[in-house]
């Protein structure tokens, strides 16, 4: 199967017209489209007119909410919905209910945005609604096929809207100290679901890759780590730092572990693969360093935060963004120009990032050319998927 760097760049289409049909065949198809022209908007706006943001979510924590649960999470949910469809023989969304899903997340998004009491809880009902709905959903799907692998994931999608209800109700209140650990408790949800994925298809997909490889799930290991990033949350909340430390620092070991044994080197020339490695290492050292951080090793809040968010979440996405869409569209899984500078754009954005945080006179330039550089990410991915998401699968 050829993976490698094509020459073009030009998007190929089918001739045929967009379909509302079609767009609502899979959830991937609205939701990596809203998603994606999400990402860059509200980067934009935090980074460059931050003033528009109003209570009750404002400054650090609609930003904060915003890129967690506005985006990561609902990548998330897309993943995981089309996944569904393969696991089960089921699809769990599309149709009118994915069309009544996904404007649910868009007046989420509009009344987070807009501000206000009565819009703000407009906007929290949205949302929960919508991973609600996600989890009931493949609650369905995955119960009626007797799919007993994945009778947790719809469960991950309550988590999921129980740590969104809990960071809300912080931020409605004002308390900060409470806000920074319902997010925590978010993040570490989101990370066992991204752990849970990734330990999944980066094997798989290696696999496909290159002829002859063969890579282990680790299926025992990744239980394990799935239960430590569980007993982190229990701990988390019952504010018990050592603890909370040690399963941190247990989930991210292993995922460097696991890494390894995946033969990094044997995919070092496919870029649809190894923008995951990048990615699933970049999530195991921010857990490592969240758990120093626990443990009282003195750095920047942000550090830990942003390896995770950036480094790891959002370096897997937008491998995932554009390997899943290929698949799904019924596209060569080859990347185009276009796609691996998305890849190298979303590193340098990452880098940037963490540079942004040294306390220099270049501080705030480094982060907006980081900005500049993630807005170029999605910008590069609406160019080249939005024409397809639209239209039948070729």
């Amino acid at each position: 199967m050829n993976n490698t760097l094509q020459p073009k760049t030009a998007i190929q289409l089918t001739g045929t017209a967009p379909s509302l049909s079609a767009f609502l065949e899979l959830a991937f198809r609205p939701l990596y489209l809203f998603s994606a022209v999400w990402a860059l908007s509200a980067i934009g706006l935090w980074i460059y007119a931050s003033q528009f943001l109003s209570w009750p979510l404002t400054g650090f924590a609609w930003h904060a909410h915003e890129m967690l649960w506005g985006f990561v999470a609902t990548i998330a949910v897309a993943f995981l919905m089309t996944a569904g469809a393969n696991w089960t023989g089921i699809n769990p969304l599309k149709g009118g209910v994915l069309a009544v899903v996904s404007v649910l997340w868009l007046i989420a998004r509009v009344g987070f945005l807009a501000g206000g009491q009565n819009l703000f809880l407009v906007a929290a009902a949205s949302e929960l609604g919508f991973f609600l709905l996600a989890a009931v959903a493949m609650m369905r799907s995955v119960y009626r096929a007797k799919n007993a692998r994945n009778y947790a994931v719809p469960w991950l999608l309550v988590g999921l809207a129980a740590a969104d209800a809990s960071y809300l109700l912080a931020a409605h209140g004002g308390d900060y100290v409470l806000l920074m650990q319902r997010f925590n408790v978010g993040l570490l949800v989101m990370a066992l679901v991204a752990l849970l994925i990734a330990r999944r298809v980066i094997p798989f997909f290696a696999s496909q890759a290159v002829n002859g490889l063969t890579l282990p799930a680790r299926t025992r290991t990744g239980h394990v780590q799935l239960a430590a990033c569980v007993a982190g949350v229990i701990f988390l909340l019952a504010d018990l730092a050592l603890p909370y430390a040690v399963a941190l620092a247990t989930a991210g070991t292993l995922a460097l572990w696991q890494l390894v044994t995946w033969k990094p080197y044997a995919i070092r020339r496919i870029p649809l693969v190894w923008i995951l490695y990048v990615g699933y290492a970049g999530l195991g050292v921010g857990l490592l360093l969240a758990a120093l951080r626990a443990a009282g090793v003195s750095m920047p809040p942000a550090l830990p935060v942003h390896m995770i968010a950036m480094a790891g979440f959002s370096v897997l996405i937008i491998g995932m963004m554009t390997r899943t869409a290929l698949g799904h569209l019924g596209r060569p899984l080859a990347t185009d120009r276009s796609m691996v500078t998305s890849y190298v754009l979303m590193l340098i954005a990452t880098a940037l990032r963490l540079v942004a945080m040294v306390p220099t006179p270049f501080s705030m330039l480094a982060l907006q050319f980081s900005a500049a550089a993630w807005i170029a990410v999605f910008a590069l991915y609406l160019w080249r998927f939005a024409p397809l998401l639209i239209r039948p699968r070729k």
